[in-house]
């Protein structure tokens, strides 16, 4: 048994990814996993990183990440990105000291060493836009920044990233496909 947090950014309880959260979290649950759900609008996550020290609610998002096995983020891509409200809670939570530090070598060259390793990630997006758009004139950048990057950086290696195209033109039957995706998934974490 597992235990997962799942990050969820959309702000429509109708939209194709409350579709993915409620099928992730209905098949986890089935295989005896333990979820903990943070839902970034109806908690109404304030996104603006000013400089300031982790306040009390980005200490308890730490807090649940340092207990689980497994994070997971369920959000759309907008202009080739996650919603600010999704980014803005990469920027506090996921965050040096905590969640990395740099290894000075000299001056100020140096490298990231993880804080988080052990931990396996998962994401789902949703893009309103065809594949061939995104693979061949935007480089995969959600790809770049989340597994290469952020996850990277903390130490998690172990990241699965699940992307969904064109979601508002697709057939029932396609979307049906996407959320066997989903299930398969959940059921090999």
């Amino acid at each position: 048994m597992k235990k997962i947090f799942i990050v969820y950014g959309h702000y429509n309880d109708q939209s194709f990814n409350a579709a993915i959260k409620d099928t992730f979290i209905k098949t986890a649950e089935e295989k005896g996993h333990k979820i903990d759900f943070l839902d970034l609008y109806k908690e109404n996550f304030n996104p603006v990183f000013s400089g300031e020290k982790p306040d009390k609610e980005v200490l308890d998002h730490r807090k649940r990440i340092e207990e689980s096995n497994v994070i997971v983020l369920i959000a759309p891509i907008w202009n080739f990105r996650m919603p600010a409200i999704v980014e803005g809670w990469i920027d506090k939570v996921l965050a040096p000291p905590w969640a990395f530090r740099f290894k000075k070598i000299f001056g100020n060259y140096g490298y990231p060493i993880g804080n988080l390793t052990g931990k396996k990630a998962i994401v789902f997006c949703t893009y309103g836009s065809p594949q061939f758009a995104i693979r061949t004139f935007f480089l995969n950048m959600p790809t770049k920044r989340l597994r290469r990057g952020v996850f990277n950086i903390c130490g998690i290696t172990d990241v699965v990233y699940k992307r969904f195209f064109a979601v508002p033109f697709v057939s029932q039957k396609r979307r049906e496909k996407f959320l066997e995706v989903v299930k398969k998934t959940a059921l090999n974490i």
